[in-house]
């Protein structure tokens, strides 16, 4: 007699369907939760992620492929230096997380390094568990080398891989995050390492789930250490980071995500997102599930090129960015916000409709073009369905 169906079963079957027969599910990492995060209301990216839907082979699929990923050269070249930072145990790691963040302590003349080796990631979160009870329990330095650590994402469980978690004499916890970039002088881009701090951010808070089923829990250090190459050479250099900005807004936007079940409940009977399914059906499949598309999605999500020409075609405002959106209150599309600006629709007391005519008065007199009818926009709604619609400069006056 088969088991009875429980909720976990039911959604692991739910899932396996939605990706097509016989696909394996894509594993999500720390850095495509931290971009789901930063857009909580992508319904889309939610379920595909949670299904562990291939995103890449799926804009292929559907005729937008992604200029996504790293290459080759800087992939041997981050495992390079990685290896050399985690070289003779750890030795030169355990330096500068003493250095940087622990100098009070005893220094770490030489840290254990357990074996972190078991079947499966579940097995493996487990084993990592294990190995940080033990090592807060013997009260020295701990270096644990791509631990495995579980998160709730959406009602679906997420596995995470941060490149190591340190444990101080203390039994305070550390991520620390090893990248490529170069530190010149000390300091790094201001970009990359705001998307390191937004991924450690994932990884303190699966730790402090692991933290949260000790008791005393542990402390999970609000610092994280991010190590890169020195200036120009090879040579490891790190720098301590507060991640209590990115652990804050991550929480609450992982927090925010509807549930996969409840995203899939709506869906046409049948739904698939198999890559080898034809281009219309796959299509379908896509557009039956709501996306909420920004700028900021070209450089986190496979599926960008797709919903930017969706978005396009549609005149949806958020098409020009998140902070133009944010000023245009109920004004959705493009065709609204310039029907609204020269006075076509809109109610005059609404601050945006004020805003926007005031700015195409201003317009209009700098043109010198006031009191004559507008020339130089496209006519409405045709505007709305056009693949090339006005220029962001255009909407950009109004704000």
């Amino acid at each position: 007699m088969p088991p009875p169906r429980t909720r976990g079963t039911a959604l692991r079957r739910l899932l396996a369907d939605l990706r097509g027969p016989d696909v394996p599910p894509k594993a999500l990492d720390a850095r495509a939760l931290a971009a789901l995060a930063a857009n909580p209301s992508c319904d889309r990216r939610a379920l595909l992620d949670g299904a562990g839907v291939d995103k890449a082979r799926l804009a292929d699929s559907l005729g937008a492929p992604s200029a996504f990923g790293q290459s080759q050269f800087a992939f041997t070249r981050g495992n390079a230096f990685e290896a050399r930072v985690k070289a003779d145990g750890g030795a030169e790691l355990l330096r500068l997380v003493h250095e940087k963040l622990d100098p009070g302590a005893e220094p770490p003349a030489a840290g254990a390094v357990p074996d972190l080796t078991a079947d499966g990631p579940a097995g493996r979160a487990a084993r990592t568990a294990l190995a940080l009870r033990e090592a807060t329990a013997a009260g020295g330095w701990t270096l644990l080398d791509h631990p495995m650590l579980a998160l709730d994402v959406a009602g679906t469980p997420a596995f995470l891989e941060p490149d190591a978690v340190v444990v101080h004499p203390d039994g305070g916890w550390t991520v620390v995050e090893i990248k490529s970039f170069p530190m010149l002088d000390g300091s790094a881009d201001p970009a990359k390492v705001g998307a390191a701090a937004r991924q450690s951010a994932v990884y303190v808070l699966a730790l402090e789930n692991v933290a949260a089923q000790l008791a005393p829990a542990p402390e999970v250090r609000h610092r994280v250490l991010l190590v890169c190459p020195k200036d120009f050479s090879n040579l490891p250099t790190a720098s301590a980071v507060d991640i209590r900005k990115q652990r804050s807004v991550t929480r609450r936007q992982l927090a925010r995500l509807t549930r996969v079940e409840d995203i899939a409940a709506a869906l046409p009977e049948g739904t698939c997102f198999a890559p080898d399914l034809p281009s219309a059906e796959l299509t379908a499949a896509v557009e039956a599930v709501p996306a909420t598309y920004a700028p900021e999605c070209l450089a986190a999500c496979e599926l960008a090129f797709h919903c930017r020409e969706r978005s396009r075609a549609r005149g949806a405002v958020t098409a020009l960015g998140r902070s133009l959106r944010a000023d245009l209150g109920g004004l959705t599309t493009i065709g609204e916000v310039l029907a609204a600006a020269y006075g076509e629709s809109g109610d005059p007391a609404d601050p945006a409709v004020a805003a926007l005519r005031r700015a195409a008065r201003l317009r209009a007199e700098a043109l010198g073009t006031a009191g004559t009818p507008p020339t130089n926009r496209q006519p409405l709604p045709e505007a709305a369905t056009t693949a090339s619609p006005p220029t962001a400069t255009e909407v950009a006056a109004c704000r």
